[in-house]
């Protein structure tokens, strides 16, 4: 009787264990974030047979990791542009050349971070994991903004987040939601409204806080004497959407964390034992080192730009608002189109408008801060055309999204939007004028070619 018992027993803990593997193994697949699943699109599986037949266990770990960080990904092509990119700068190449490499080097970089920041939240836990995500998950962007900023560039730091947002809004969803929409003439595609209602909110706030410089400058009916005070307005709004984001990152993770997490249950079926496939001091390691490379070639990018602007006969705006976004998040684009096309508009829309809200209320006021603490005045005033055209952007895509429902029509006209808008900035080659402000930076004019009398 009492061995009946203990099996019993037994049988029980088993299940329990069990249960709690499979609880712990939600909570990792819970960190993941619709860019991570985005960005696993263009990732490969490993053959761990080749490695496994090396000798020495020091060197197994490395070829490993090798094989995991550098092969692991089909975008493993484009790394040849990282030494070439150096090898031009350090042997004087033409500047449009270092700019071409370097912007081609940072595609597959962008993803590595990613799957780097994924690969440490399976040691970290799925609360830190997200925290990961929402810093690093546009890291390129941040750091060429960085560089901008120290090179006091600012209208390229403006102009390239900028057209991140436009780019996520309209070429991302738009060609997410044509693809799809093709995909699936015969099913009627669906999306939680939830989650895209918290976005466009966050995006809304977001423009009212770039409209109020620009309108309080019309306002005031005068220029540069008020430029102190846009430039007040801009940072003291620049701390209210800071804190705004952090809201959101508890909102997202603690108090609503269902619905962010709803819309990875089709996806992760039979992946409950996915596991992470290199250590965590490897991970941090790698993340070190490619945060490094990053950052040399986001200094090449900004060094160059002018120089590429001026070889290939096309404005810093255009290649600004429109070049850079699209090269630097390529495979988070693809991977919003793959799973748009296999009817998961959640993770797509998760993509697109996680990507917007992210660098709307988190990149931009903490360039703006940053800005500040460097000595340089950047404001949130973004120019009449730019400002306009982010804001017909949002009010498109909100409409767009009011409804739950998705056809490729939507697609359609969102895609066309972002067609018309870079049209317009490839026509506007007025050249962006720098003003000298007394002894504070310096203040950029509109680049629309308006003047504040």
């Amino acid at each position: 009787m009492e061995e009946s018992q203990e099996a019993l027993n037994n049988i029980e803990n088993g299940i329990s264990n069990y249960n709690k593997g499979l609880g712990n193994n939600k909570e990792i697949n819970g960190s993941k974030t619709p860019q991570n699943l985005s960005a696993s699109i263009v990732r490969k599986k490993s053959d761990p047979i080749l490695v496994s037949n090396v000798r020495f266990q020091m060197l197994r770990n490395i070829l490993n990791n090798l094989h995991e960080v550098v092969l692991g990904t089909k975008l493993a092509v484009l790394f040849p542009a990282i030494p070439l990119a150096i090898l031009a700068d350090f042997y004087h190449f033409g500047r449009p050349w270092i700019f071409a490499l370097s912007l081609l080097g940072l595609t597959p970089l962008a993803e590595r971070v990613s799957f780097l920041t994924e690969q440490i939240a399976y040691f970290t836990g799925p609360t830190v994991g997200g925290l990961l995500n929402a810093t690093c998950g546009n890291a390129t962007e941040m750091i060429i903004a960085f560089f901008a900023l120290r090179q006091n560039k600012i209208h390229v730091v403006k102009y390239s987040l900028l057209g991140s947002i436009l780019s996520n809004l309209l070429l991302v969803l738009g060609t997410s939601l044509l693809f799809g929409g093709l995909a699936n003439l015969k099913k009627e595609q669906r999306y939680d409204r939830k989650q895209a209602d918290v976005n466009s909110l966050l995006l809304l706030l977001g423009l009212l806080c770039h409209m109020l410089p620009l309108m309080f400058r019309y306002a005031s009916g005068l220029g540069n004497p008020f430029a102190i005070d846009t430039l007040q307005l801009s940072r003291t709004s620049s701390i209210f959407m800071l804190i705004a984001y952090v809201a959101y990152i508890f909102f997202q993770l603690k108090t609503h964390r269902q619905l962010f997490e709803s819309q990875e249950e089709d996806e992760d079926e039979g992946e409950d034992g996915e596991k992470a496939v290199i250590g965590f001091w490897s991970a941090f390691s790698w993340l070190v080192g490619m945060t490094i490379i990053i950052a040399l070639l986001s200094e090449y990018v900004v060094g160059t730009i002018e120089a590429a602007s001026n070889s290939w006969g096309i404005s810093v705006n255009f290649i600004s608002i429109i070049l850079l976004p699209i090269v630097g998040n390529a495979a988070e684009h693809a991977g919003s189109i793959i799973f748009a096309l296999k009817n998961k508009l959640d993770i797509s829309l998760g993509v697109a408008l996680g990507s917007a809200s992210q660098i709307s209320m988190f990149v931009v006021p903490l360039s703006v801060i940053v800005a500040w603490i460097m000595g340089i005045q950047m404001d949130l005033d973004f120019s009449l055309l730019e400002t306009g055209s982010l804001a017909f952007t949002i009010i498109i895509t909100a409409f767009t999204l009011q409804d739950g429902t998705s056809h490729y029509m939507k697609g359609v006209i969102l895609f066309l939007c972002y067609v018309v808008i870079a049209a317009c900035f490839f026509v506007d080659k007025i050249p962006i004028n720098e003003t000298i402000v007394g002894n504070l930076g310096t203040v950029n004019e509109p680049s629309s070619g308006i003047l504040f009398a």
